[in-house]
């Protein structure tokens, strides 16, 4: 029996359903559960599935003001940066970036004085030499996987 492209296969089903069983999941990609197990604690030992998380409509749970902010930092300073913003809860991604700024971070608020006050707070650090915050009006894609190519 082939297995080609099984690991592929079975993330692409984690991604349609991350709650599906080993037994559905086998029967899905035509193998015994055995062999789904021991593909996903594989998958698992290397870091490519790294967790199992559900999926939150912040907007619904009253987060629905999205910023952006673009930093320039001071060159040694950006490590020291980075983790701070990734230690802000509300933060949900931090980038090192090449461009005109260091770092973008997009934060989720639940209201405009929030998102200011923790931007103000932010901007304090001496690290920080310009900022730029955009909010999103209207976010056309969010948060979403891909399915991977199984060629």
């Amino acid at each position: 029996m082939t297995y080609e492209n099984l690991d592929r296969k079975l993330v692409n089903a984690l991604l349609g359903d991350g709650r599906a069983s080993l037994r559905s999941l086998g029967e899905d990609l035509d193998v015994s559960v055995t062999t789904v197990s021991n593909h996903l604690s594989d998958l698992e030992e290397d870091n490519i599935i790294q967790g199992y998380t559900p999926k939150i409509d912040y907007d619904a749970l009253g987060y629905d003001v999205t910023a952006i902010l673009q930093l320039k930092v001071e060159g040694s300073a950006l490590v020291d940066v980075t983790e701070r913003l990734r230690e802000h809860d509300q933060m949900i991604s931090v980038y090192e970036v090449t461009g005109d700024y260091d770092i973008i971070a997009i934060g989720k608020f639940t209201d405009t004085d929030g998102m200011n006050n923790q931007i103000k707070e932010l901007l304090t650090e001496p690290d920080i030499n310009e900022s730029n915050t955009s909010v999103v009006l209207n976010a056309a894609k969010e948060h979403e996987q891909f399915t991977l190519d199984l060629e």
